[in-house]
């Protein structure tokens, strides 16, 4: 499909900055079918039913961001997979000052070697010392803000915190699975009150879901591979609930994709371990997840694109103007969206 489909046009200052306080007071817009309309996070327990699950990522962020030298020049470079116990494929910015070999000090003790360089332009480094690199990531990296907010302020103190949801435990992502940023304790126990189950799985997410679609064709466009987990009692359970007519929902792309990528021809969710690479667009036919609980996302973004797969193209270009238009906030910590296509997304 051609790229310029999934253009829209967005006011710069629809960019959120900061999230919403208290989380769960972000708004919300609902596309259920055919019906738009508008609510809040902490509304959800009154728009879903008794049996549905919703499903998080458990990734936690750490700090990727790394600026270091390579003798006067000077290097950035963003952490996007890991490789081995030592090693991480990085995306450099000023990449043509690095030659296979050369050693590039991050500070604070942190040094990598340039060991490999892949066609995309990213490079395998490969950490010096003995302590595990997530030490060495606490002392001279920084939380790798979205490019879209990083261009517009500095990362502070702040983003430690309000950059991690609150089911981060398993670290190993540089961007947050944001959708959950809006969850609190207080909205879950309102949830599971209501008669909401949830569940989590992990997938370490990438630097590469920032990238931009360069090509002109979707055909054309390279997915990065994310690593990804869901242990057997996991999908044992998520098959459970929609067998007992409960709706799958993910919250946030991550979490649909890994669940995408372990369901089966017949619809059922099998244990996963791994690296996913899928790239859902309009005509995918979605097997394992029945609505998306996700944030607004960019113009001709593959995440757009899977968003309009889900609801179709012509729906969520509708659902973007009411929400640009209605002020609503947009990206990482910007506003959320609930989508629910007819039947379920599977169209059980």
């Amino acid at each position: 499909m051609r790229v310029d489909l999934f253009d829209f046009d967005l006011p710069n200052d629809r960019i959120a900055l900061r999230p919403a306080s208290p989380r769960d007071a972000a708004r919300m817009l609902v596309v259920d079918g055919d019906q738009t309309t508008d609510a809040i996070v902490r509304d959800l327990p009154s728009l879903l039913r008794v049996g549905d699950c919703l499903v998080f990522n458990d990734t936690r962020v750490i700090p990727a961001q790394l600026e270091g030298r390579r003798g006067e020049a000077r290097i950035g470079a963003t952490l996007h997979k890991r490789e081995g116990p030592r090693a991480w494929i990085a995306f450099v910015r000023n990449a043509k000052r690095v030659r296979m070999g050369d050693r590039i000090d991050f500070g604070e003790g942190v040094a990598a070697l340039a060991a490999e360089r892949f066609p995309d332009g990213s490079i395998l480094l490969e950490f010096e010392g003995d302590e595990p690199v997530e030490i060495l990531l606490e002392r001279a990296g920084r939380m790798p803000l979205p490019p879209y907010i990083a261009g517009k302020r500095p990362t502070d103190a702040r983003d430690a915190d309000d950059y991690q949801t609150m089911f981060a435990t398993e670290p190993g992502a540089v961007a947050a699975p944001t959708a959950a940023l809006h969850f609190t304790p207080s909205l879950m126990a309102a949830l599971a009150e209501r008669g909401v189950e949830h569940a989590t799985l992990t997938l370490h997410v990438g630097a590469g879901t920032f990238l931009p679609v360069k090509v002109d064709d979707t055909d054309a466009h390279a997915m990065h591979a994310e690593w990804g987990r869901i242990d057997a009692a996991t999908a044992a359970r998520l098959n459970a609930v929609r067998a007992a007519g409960g709706r799958l929902i993910a919250v946030g792309t991550t979490s649909l994709r890994l669940i995408e990528s372990a369901t089966d021809a017949a619809d059922r969710v099998q244990p996963f371990e791994g690296d996913t690479a899928i790239f859902i667009t309009p005509g995918y036919r979605f097997r394992g997840i029945d609505g998306l609980i996700t944030n607004f996302h960019l113009p001709r973004s593959t995440l757009f694109m899977l968003v309009s797969a889900l609801m179709g193209r012509e729906r969520m270009q509708a659902a973007y103007r009411r929400a640009i238009e209605n002020d609503y906030r947009f990206y990482s910590y910007g506003d959320a969206s609930l989508l629910l296509p007819e039947c379920g997304a599977s169209k059980r």
